[in-house]
């Protein structure tokens, strides 16, 4: 594997999403990461479907859209871990891994003698990454937890969808898993870093990760908005609460998203929309009166909008340099010429599709660039390859 991390291996016990997230992450910068499954079962995402990718035949197969989407460039093994065979080759993995990822609920490894002072007594310079709902101490430290319960413990609900006196108000949650997503961001960071102190001090670290902590962490601003003020934060729809104006405004034929972050920005704005003198009305010259007066100039910006169709005002606006988009579904999305340019979907080579299409990472490097050549692996695929590097004949891990 190319990329910066091609000298790390890492021992992915996770499954689901925010583990995984993490686990490819570190695929994607050239790590070989093993995935431990359980045999004949998998990773409860296997199958978390329809949709199933579909095979040269056009017939669907048992590899569902969700896992395809968490697990590409890994290696798949089955083992037993409930078993003292099981347990002794995970024990072999870690000697030769830098990096352990596991998400099980918080003790569950340790009474398999897999916990963190068990795999670094093998190895000590090993990092060990436990991954959570609730962290592994505290009166919730022994629940389960999903993205969706956690979108809505940790406050990103009351802060997401329309306003409750509004047609479709309520509270919402994200349209994909954030919060695994960003717990997956998360440790990925934690490990890095712990990788960066192991190559000054030799030493090892445990790493632990909650989702409900990730989820207070990413309030950010609405979090300060609260702490600063003693107001409570609401549902606003697409409102902006702190830059005015950033929201979805209806056009002619459709909607514009507008983000405009100062000014300067909003005097070319007004200036598109013939109206220059909003730039030097008092009430609306400054972010911070656009935020206190935007019951006035709400309605003002939609009824200029409402007169043109999109494609004239993306061309206004752009040419402006003002911050706007379309709001794009996803097949769009992947028609964007600028995605299409920097190539963030591309087909990997499957043993049972012939290919198969992979959003790949974001991350550009020009001295270690990164390649995508190994697709989400199939249960088991490399078991055999794996158990033999250890020395060891096919079937020890059951």
């Amino acid at each position: 594997m190319a990329g910066p991390l091609s000298h790390i291996r890492v021992l992915d016990l996770s499954r689901i999403m925010a583990g995984p997230w993490s686990g490819q992450i570190l695929a994607d910068l050239g790590a070989d990461v093993i995935k431990v499954e359980r045999s004949g079962e998998g990773d409860d995402t296997r199958k978390w479907g329809p949709p199933y990718l579909k095979d040269s035949d056009g017939n669907p197969t048992k590899e569902s859209g969700y896992y395809l989407s968490v697990n590409r460039g890994k290696r798949s093994i089955e083992i037993d871990i409930a078993t003292p065979a099981g347990q002794d080759v995970v024990r072999e993995l870690a000697k030769t891994a830098d990096i352990v990822l596991e998400n099980f609920k918080a003790g569950t490894l340790a009474r398999y003698g897999l916990g963190p002072d068990d795999l670094r007594a093998v190895n000590p310079r090993l990092i060990y990454a436990s991954i959570t709902g609730f962290g592994t101490t505290g009166p919730r430290r022994q629940e389960l937890a999903y993205d969706f319960m956690i979108q809505a413990m940790g406050g990103l609900m009351s802060v997401t969808g329309e306003r409750d006196d509004l047609p479709g108000g309520g509270p919402q949650k994200v349209g994909i898993p954030i919060i695994d997503i960003m717990t997956g961001m998360y440790t990925t960071i934690a490990v890095l870093a712990a990788l960066a102190n192991r190559a000054e001090s030799g030493k090892g670290e445990i790493i632990d990760i909650a989702m409900l902590d990730v989820s207070v962490a990413m309030l950010a601003n609405q979090a300060m908005n609260y702490l600063v003020s003693g107001k409570t934060p609401t549902r606003g729809g697409n409102r902006h609460p702190n830059i005015q104006p950033q929201d979805v405004f209806a056009v002619a034929d459709g909607h514009l998203v507008l983000a405009i972050g100062n000014d300067e920005q909003f005097a070319r704005f007004a200036e598109v929309l013939d109206a220059p003198e909003w730039a030097m009305d008092p009430r609306f010259s400054t972010n911070a009166q656009r935020v206190t007066n935007l019951s006035n100039l709400h309605p003002m910006i939609c009824e200029r909008l409402a007169r043109m169709p999109l494609d004239h005002w993306l061309g206004r606006l752009s040419e402006a340099k003002v911050p706007c988009g379309p709001i794009n579904t996803i097949p769009m999305v992947f028609e964007e010429p600028q995605v299409r340019h920097r190539e963030m979907l591309r087909d990997l080579p499957h043993p049972l599709a012939g290919s198969v299409k992979q959003v790949v990472s974001p991350m550009r490097f020009a001295e270690n660039p990164l390649s995508f050549d190994r697709p989400p692996p199939m249960l088991g695929e490399h078991t055999r390859e794996i158990l033999t590097s250890l020395g060891l004949t096919e079937g020890a891990s059951t």
